[in-house]
This record gives C-alpha cells, sequence and structure tokens, in this order.
C-alpha cells in the first residue's frame, strides 16, 4: 500500500527510515529570524499605514515627520491607497512570519507600489526606501519563506467577506466622521452609516464636506475598501480548494493493520482512527503519526501507532510536513515512553500534563475500606431498581445502536460535540464491532414512553489491544440517579474477564500529580496556590472532580505528556488543544438551518460522539486533554 499523509497535497520527501531509534542531531527548527522580523515590520507598518489614512491629523499635524518614512500619501488618492496597503500589510504580517510563500509573493508585489506611491504623491525618498529596503529583505531572503499553503476551503471566502466588512464598516465610520464636515448640524449614525455603505459601492453619501479634498479622500478611502472586499472574496472563491483532511479508507485500513500487531503499547491507539484526523506514515509504512492542524497547530495525539523501531521515520515525517507548511508541531497525551522518543529524535521540549488511570481486572475487588463509598453507592442504585448489561458493539441489533446514539446525542449537555486525543468520535460502526458497551436500564416511572425506551446510561470502550479497553464516552439520562456512573464502571470491571479484558483505562486527571501533592502535609505555598488555582478552574474544567471520581477505583496512574517545541508556542497549542477537543468553536454566526450546509457539517456531526460531563454534576467524567 503506497504511503501518504491523507488531506494535505504537496508533502515533501524526507530521507528513508531508520532501522533503530538511535540518537541524532535535530534538524527541524527554522535557523533564521528574518520571516519573524519582516513580520513583525509590516505589521507595524500596516498599522501606521491605516492610522495615517484614516486621520487627518496624524498626516498634517506633529506626526508629519513620522508618517513620512511610512508607505502611504499626503493627496486624497494616496490617503486611500494608505487604508488599502495598511489592511493588505496587516493581512500578510502573519503568513510572513510564518515564511509562507503566497505571502511572500504578495509582499514583493506590494512593496514597490509602495515605494512608487511615496515618490509620486509624497515626494518622500526616505518612505521610498523603506519599503525598499523590506523588499531587499524579501528577495535576498527567499528561501527562508518556502512554506506552503494551509488546508482550505471555498468557505474561507465567506469568512473573508464577512470580517472584512465588519472592519470596513468600522474603518468607513471612523473616516467619515474624522474629516471636517459642513456645519449644518452633525449627521446621525444613520446617515453616517448610510455614507458608508454608498461609498463602499462608490456612489456619494449624504454627509458633505467643507473642501473638495476632504470629500475625495473618504470616497477614495471607502470606495478602495469596497475594492478590497470585492478583490479578495472574488480571490478566494475562484483559488482551488484544498479541503479539511479526513482519513481515508485506505489509510484507515493501514491503521488497523498496526494496530493489530502493536495496539497494546497504547491506550489510546485506537482514537486513531477518528475520521477527521490525517496520518503521515513513516517510509517503511511500519508506524504512523495521526494528527490534525488547528489555527496553524499540528496536533499528534497519543504515540505513534506501529513498530517502535519505525518511530522515528515516522516522527521525520511528521516534522518535515510542519516545517514545510510552517505548522507549530505539538504531541498531546503522548506516553512516557514516546515522549522520550519525541523529545530525542525532534529536539523538542515535554511537559506532564496529568495521569491516565489505568485499572488491573485481576486485582479489582468492590472489598475494603477503600471502596466502602462506591460499594454503597452501587448497592443502593441497584436497590433503586437499574440493571446493567456489557456486550460488545457487534452483538446490539441495529434498533439497539440507533437507540444508543440517540441516547448519547440527547443526553449531550453542551451544543457543540467535544473529544479528540481521547475520543473516536462515532458509535456503532461496523468496523467497530470489538468496542465494548455497558448500557444501564430502568423503566421510566412516570409512565411516558420514550424513543429511548428504558436506556438510562451508556458507556463505550475501544479496544486497548487485544486484552485491553480504554473509556471513550460515558453519558446518562439527566432524570436519572446519582452514582449511575459508577454501576457501570463496575460493572465493566467485573465483566472484563468474560470479555478477556486485562486492563482497562479510565479517565484522564489533568495535573493529578499537583492536586495530589498539595492537599499533602507540609507542602509548600507554591504547590498549596498551584493547588488553589486548579481547583479555582475546576468550575469550568472539571479537573479536581475528574481526579476524584479516578481515585474511587483505586487505578494505577500513568503520567501523560504535551510535546511542543518551545514556551513562546504553548498559549497557540492550548487554544488549538481547546478548538480540538471542543470547548472553543470558532465559525460563521449562521443559522442552523445553513450550518448543515457547511463541507463536513454531516459528516463531523456523524463520527464526534466524545466523552465529556455536564459541569453541574461532580459524577460525570471527561475524557480530554484540554
Amino acid at each position: 500500500m503506497e504511503n501518504s499523509a491523507s488531506g494535505f497535497p504537496g508533502q515533501v520527501p524526507v530521507s528513508t527510515d531508520r532501522a533503530n531509534a538511535g540518537t541524532r542531531r535535530p534538524r527541524f527548527l527554522r535557523s533564521s529570524s528574518v520571516p519573524s522580523v519582516v513580520g513583525t515590520a509590516g505589521a507595524v507598518v500596516g498599522l501606521l499605514d491605516v492610522v495615517s489614512g484614516v486621520f487627518p491629523g496624524f498626516r498634517n499635524g506633529r506626526m508629519h515627520h513620522m508618517a513620512m518614512v511610512f508607505p502611504g500619501t499626503m493627496s486624497s488618492l494616496a490617503a486611500a491607497g494608505s487604508v488599502v496597503t495598511g489592511i493588505l500589510l496587516l493581512m500578510l504580517a502573519h503568513g510572513l512570519k510564518r515564511g509562507k510563500v503566497r505571502a511572500w509573493w504578495a509582499a514583493v508585489l506590494l512593496l514597490p507600489t509602495g515605494a512608487a506611491t511615496q515618490l509620486v504623491y509624497r515626494h518622500s525618498g526616505v518612505g521610498a526606501l523603506v519599503s525598499l529596503a523590506l523588499f531587499a529583505l524579501l528577495i535576498v531572503h527567499r528561501a527562508q519563506f518556502n512554506a506552503l499553503s494551509d488546508p482550505r476551503t471555498r468557505w474561507r471566502a465567506a469568512a473573508n467577506f464577512v470580517l472584512l466588512s465588519v472592519v470596513a464598516l468600522a474603518l468607513g465610520l471612523l473616516i467619515v466622521s474624522a474629516h471636517p464636515r459642513v456645519e449644518m448640524g452633525d449627521p446621525s449614525l444613520i446617515e453616517r452609516l448610510q455614507h458608508v455603505l454608498y461609498g463602499l459601492f462608490g456612489f456619494e453619501g449624504p454627509v458633505s464636506y467643507t473642501s473638495d479634498r476632504a470629500s475625495d479622500v473618504v470616497a477614495y478611502s471607502l470606495g478602495g475598501l469596497g475594492f478590497l472586499i470585492a478583490g479578495t472574496t472574488a480571490y478566494l472563491i475562484l483559488r482551488p480548494a484544498r479541503p479539511v483532511a479526513e482519513l481515508s479508507s485506505a489509510d484507515e485500513d493501514q491503521l488497523r493493520e498496526l494496530l493489530a500487531k502493536h495496539g497494546a503499547r497504547d491506550s489510546l491507539g485506537h482514537f486513531a482512527l477518528r475520521r477527521d484526523k490525517s496520518v503521515v506514515f513513516s517510509p517503511s509504512g511500519k508506524a504512523a503519526v495521526c494528527y490534525r492542524v488547528v489555527s496553524g497547530v499540528m496536533l499528534a495525539s497519543g504515540d505513534p501507532i506501529g513498530d517502535v523501531e519505525a518511530w522515528p521515520g515516522a516522527i521525520e515525517r511528521f516534522m518535515e510536513l510542519a516545517r514545510a507548511h510552517a505548522w507549530i508541531p505539538a504531541v498531546m497525551g503522548c506516553s512516557e515512553t514516546g515522549g522520550e522518543v519525541w523529545t530525542r529524535e525532534t529536539g523538542l521540549d515535554a511537559l506532564e500534563l496529568g495521569d491516565e488511570a489505568i485499572v488491573r481486572t485481576s486485582a479489582f475487588t468492590m472489598q475494603g475500606r477503600a471502596m466502602r463509598n462506591v460499594r454503597q453507592m452501587v448497592k443502593r442504585i441497584e436497590r433503586s431498581g437499574y440493571t446493567c448489561k456489557v456486550r460488545r458493539v457487534r452483538e446490539l441489533s441495529d434498533a439497539e445502536r440507533d437507540q444508543v446514539r440517540q441516547a448519547a446525542d440527547a443526553w449531550r449537555g453542551t451544543d457543540t460535540e467535544r473529544g479528540f486525543s481521547m475520543a473516536l468520535g462515532r458509535f456503532g460502526d461496523v468496523e467497530d464491532g470489538d468496542c465494548v458497551v455497558v448500557t444501564a436500564h430502568k423503566e421510566r416511572e412516570d409512565g411516558v414512553e420514550s424513543p429511548l425506551g428504558d436506556l438510562r446510561a451508556v458507556l463505550h470502550f475501544v479496544p486497548w489491544g487485544k486484552d485491553g479497553m480504554s473509556l471513550e464516552l460515558m453519558r446518562r439520562d439527566r432524570s436519572a440517579d446519582p452514582g449511575l456512573n459508577e454501576l457501570l464502571i463496575v460493572e465493566a470491571l467485573q465483566h472484563a474477564p468474560e470479555l478477556g479484558v486485562e486492563n482497562v483505562s479510565l479517565n484522564f486527571a489533568m495535573f493529578r500529580s499537583a492536586l495530589a501533592r498539595g492537599e499533602r502535609i507540609g507542602a509548600g505555598p507554591v504547590l498549596r496556590g498551584w493547588r488553589g488555582l486548579l481547583v479555582f478552574l475546576s468550575r469550568w474544567f472539571q479537573i479536581e472532580s475528574l481526579y476524584k471520581f479516578n481515585a474511587k477505583f483505586q487505578p494505577e496512574w500513568v503520567p501523560r505528556f504535551l510535546v511542543f517545541r518551545n514556551s513562546r508556542d504553548l498559549p497557540r497549542i492550548g487554544f488549538a488543544a481547546m478548538q480540538a477537543e471542543g470547548f472553543v468553536t470558532l465559525s460563521l454566526p449562521l443559522p442552523d438551518a445553513l450550518q448543515r450546509f457547511l463541507p463536513g457539517r454531516a459528516k463531523r456531526a456523524a463520527h464526534s460522539a466524545p466523552c465529556y460531563a455536564n459541569s453541574s454534576e461532580p459524577e460525570r467524567v471527561v475524557k480530554i486533554v484540554a
């Protein structure tokens, strides 16, 4: 089978696979700071251009001499060009910082125009030299700007149109208000807004100005903004689309083959089969890294799949692909072994995120003082009339599968699905027959018939090798009695030996060690303060509740790590992780009727059913890395 990185064309060739994970010098970090310098300079110049174009006092007052060294003009037409040029530079700044080749081409075409504007309209040799100096810097360091484009769809044209329209309206109101008007009463906000809307389409509005020059500045500026909106939107619509990556059938088959041989190495291995991920294979095809690109972050989860000796080849291709696109590489929730290989092969750093709760079924018992609370809760919930069934998914009828799907969706506590690193994102797929489902049943006391029947709660486990399973989903009816989750987990652990399961991975406890050490006698002020902050954040993210829930079952704690390039990237990685997990959603404010027609909407809805909890009830648990 041919190796691929599904969904992202233009993958760069890399060296052949290594025979072992030997030590070697990292070769993946960018050595030059030129893209960052040029991008920052472009942002500063663009901002000052916009300010000088919008406010007459900036051009003509005490800031006149400072403005002379930046692109922009003193004439009416040049003032409008200053606004448009400034917005374009601001739009290009981020791409220049990331070394994007398309941003380089756009800047190379824009800067000579800016230099000509300096000479023709402002007669400023210094301003022209600044533009030409940046132009020369881009030409000399052309090799630093070779990053390929990010995955995209034509829906970005709609986002561009909406965002630029909002910016144009805001700037337009400033421009209309900043220039001297005829003293015939101050125009109302409606009249100013009408003048802006007319101006964006090239027509004269109801506001009159004291001079033809002021009127021309406003008209040219608004017309330029309208042309910018139309031009950039048309470009984004007409350019070739590169759809967001999805796991192809061929890649999924190859991953399943690797999991069949090496799936016991990592409890998160089966989550690599999420169909909204991409995959990059080692040259030998014996290992793979699954990932998703979110806000410029190339986010992998868990350990690489496959033979440990082939991991370096897959990691190398992952890093080469990240460098080719100027993505920030990061790995969420890898094991200690995985973290050691990642850091050794790439030079990245690792940070402990928390601990995974692992229960050995042969050692699990409900006896003893430590299990007293769980034992009492389970006895009480059983006396209430709840019964449980533990089965493989392939043993369910089609009607039962549909019922579980409906229940999982109906009991979801938020508008958006959550999960990425520790969620499969689907239930009842024909290929996932080895998954284990635990259901709780009780007749409804109100006597009202429900399409869910007597189903009151669901647990879903995915395979972890041949003798293990990993918790993927936990949801229950909000009207069910507290303690039902404990009953489900106890039933799963007690029936696991009958299914040939020896190891069960429960939930992930974020920063567990800090919470545990911070509450001990003798903990220092720093550790106590850190624990206090985590307890405070638990009001929204259930950090402490996950730790306490997991601890009830006396598990073994296995650390999980975040692998990252440098500390400056941590805020972006954290934001991207929250997007991937579903805590932050960036989307167009469209009605639900239109949202259904967005590309991939139906697939995402069908394939995402992660485990999370309603924050108002501590016993509900979430399996995420935030």
